[in-house]
């Protein structure tokens, strides 16, 4: 099939050879009441729009993006389903003034992120049947988010048409090299062999970018470094890549799992969730609700799940805001730890994703810990690294060398769908 336009091309004033693939791919992140979305021209891996929809279903649903220029523009329209939400997205893509494209056609591909994969997708794959009829079946392990990712695929369709293809991306593919011992939980064996109940990983994708570019700032071949890979934001995970390849990771069954996050309150005694809701006499789902919308950051500051809210909160000397922070630096560290053993050391340590690449205190204080382990911070470099500063934060004597990477989930998903379709 035609995996992009062959056209004579005009790309920055100048003229492509004739032959030339133009190829725009559509990332689409599909939420149960939100979408949003990048094109990117995957020839020069330029991001041509971005936005997002939100409140789709609800009163009040709106569509966001920027201009080329840069502008902000926010349009109230109904959305009350994901098909019209793709409807917004096209009329942005597609608007006279601030438009992307001048037509429907220049959509070489949509690629779409999706969840949970489970144990069967080890890869991203091309969105037939079948793999719709899986993604549903695995929908129980990750209720919301799998069924709103199949809703924004079943809308893709039917506003592009069923000749542009789509390619599945996963967030649990890049962990599924988890040995056993890795991600077996010690319940009796028939829970795995009947619902599936191991750890598999989320944030995949973004630990596979900045594994993958910490290995070329490295100068380095993949295959030959241990790494730990630090996605902190308000949803959090860390990950252990030994050779490429995933070995361990924080998040489990769920993204409930490993550390503290923004409202999650990450691995605990499990008598902890039974003795509370026997206290307080709650149901399972309330308990859940207080496990992934109530806890955390929120939970223990009582001020907020944003963390530049409990950092303000922490500044002027709120001591339960000050408690929240020395636990999530606590707990990271240990993480990294426990990695560094089971990696049989480490060669690099890279931080990522809202937190990880905007507070220098956060990384400061769990390298604080790492000392031990040879960690040497440049200190007054991670202080200025914010706002979309990247680089190396460790001095050149350090044992382990640290990285600010600026993560790129959307990038993957482009760069996936592209080698997917121009195979076919």
């Amino acid at each position: 099939m035609t995996t992009g336009k062959y056209i004579s091309y005009i790309l920055n004033g100048k003229q492509l050879p004739k032959g030339t693939i133009v190829m725009k791919i559509l990332v689409i992140n599909a939420g149960s009441s939100s979408l949003k979305y990048q094109l990117i021209d995957t020839d020069n891996e330029a991001v041509l729009a971005k936005g997002n929809c939100e409140r789709i279903g609800q009163n009040g649903a709106f569509i966001g993006f920027k201009t080329p220029d840069g502008k902000k523009i926010n349009r109230k329209t109904q959305m009350l389903n994901h098909t019209q939400a793709f409807e917004a997205v096209k009329n942005a893509l597609l608007d006279p003034e601030y438009g992307a494209i001048s037509d429907l056609s220049e959509v070489s591909a949509v690629g779409h992120r999706v969840v949970q994969g489970g144990a069967y997708f080890d890869k991203s794959v091309l969105v037939d049947n079948s793999v719709i009829n899986k993604i549903r079946e695995l929908a129980p392990l990750a209720p919301l988010h799998n069924l709103a990712h199949l809703q924004g695929i079943e809308a893709c369709t039917r506003v592009f048409g069923p000749k542009v293809p789509q390619v599945a991306v996963f967030d649990t593919a890049f962990h599924q090299t988890m040995p056993e011992k890795a991600f077996m939980y010690a319940v009796p064996y028939k829970y795995y062999e009947k619902f599936g109940v191991r750890k598999y990983g989320f944030h995949g994708t973004s630990h596979r970018y900045v594994s993958e570019k910490m290995a070329d700032l490295m100068g380095r071949k993949k295959e030959e470094l241990k790494l730990i890979t630090c996605h902190i934001g308000n949803g959090s995970s860390i990950t252990a890549v030994k050779g490429g390849k995933v070995i361990d990771t924080t998040m489990g069954l769920t993204p409930l799992g490993g550390f503290m996050m923004g409202t999650r309150s990450g691995s605990l005694d499990p008598s902890v969730i039974t003795f509370i809701a026997e206290k307080e006499h709650l149901t399972p789902e309330e308990m859940s609700k207080i496990l992934n919308k109530e806890s955390g950051l929120l939970g223990i500051s009582g001020v907020s799940s944003d963390d530049r809210d409990v950092c303000a909160a922490e500044a002027d000397g709120n001591m339960r805001a000050h408690l929240a922070h020395e636990m999530l630096y606590y707990q990271i560290a240990k993480y990294i730890g426990s990695y560094y053993v089971a990696l049989g050391g480490c060669d690099g340590i890279v931080f990522t994703a809202g937190i990880g690449e905007n507070q220098p205190m956060l990384r400061e204080k769990v390298c604080d810990y790492l000392e031990c382990l040879g960690v040497k911070l440049d200190k007054e470099f991670n202080k200025q690294a914010t706002c979309g500063v990247t680089g190396t934060l460790s001095t050149p004597d350090s044992a382990i060398r640290v990285e600010l990477i600026a993560t790129d989930e959307e990038m993957v998903i482009a760069r996936d769908t592209r080698a997917i379709v121009e195979a076919l």
